[in-house]
């Protein structure tokens, strides 16, 4: 018969075998912001829609008693409420920039994928918008 040449390995939760990948979802976040380039958008508010990924990595499992073990999506919710709260913002797209910046403020954060839609701009269709995604990058300039 043939020895089993398997190695048995207790696995401590804190040992740095392990890399954590986790991922916070924001899924149809409705704001009313003012937002639009043309003069009938700039006269009312309008309904957006936010749908946010930000992926994170951390090396400790979280702990059940502390706050800062997590990427807290509440946070992330009044971040935005924020940045949109008195500012006109004319594109999408530069709405977009700034909740990057805000969020990669957090250095566990390294991606972030972003959809953001006007829900009533245009009566033929349910919503137009734009998605991008931003990557951190790792490499020294």
């Amino acid at each position: 018969m043939k020895k089993n040449n398997f190695k048995i390995i207790k696995i401590d939760k804190n040992n740095k075998l392990f890399n954590y990948e986790k991922k916070i979802l924001v899924k149809d976040l409705i704001l009313d912001l003012q937002l639009g380039y043309y003069d009938f958008e700039k006269k009312k508010k309008q309904k957006v829609k936010f749908n946010l990924e930000a992926n994170y990595k951390n090396k400790k499992p979280t702990d059940d008693k502390d706050f800062r073990s997590i990427v807290n999506y509440g946070k992330i919710i009044k971040l935005i409420e924020k940045l949109v709260k008195n500012k006109h913002y004319n594109f999408l797209e530069t709405l977009a920039e700034d909740v990057f910046d805000e969020l990669f403020k957090d250095k566990r954060i390294d991606k972030i994928v972003l959809q953001i839609e006007k829900l009533e701009i245009l009566k033929q269709c349910s919503s137009v918008g734009i998605q991008i995604s931003k990557k951190r990058n790792h490499e020294k300039l």
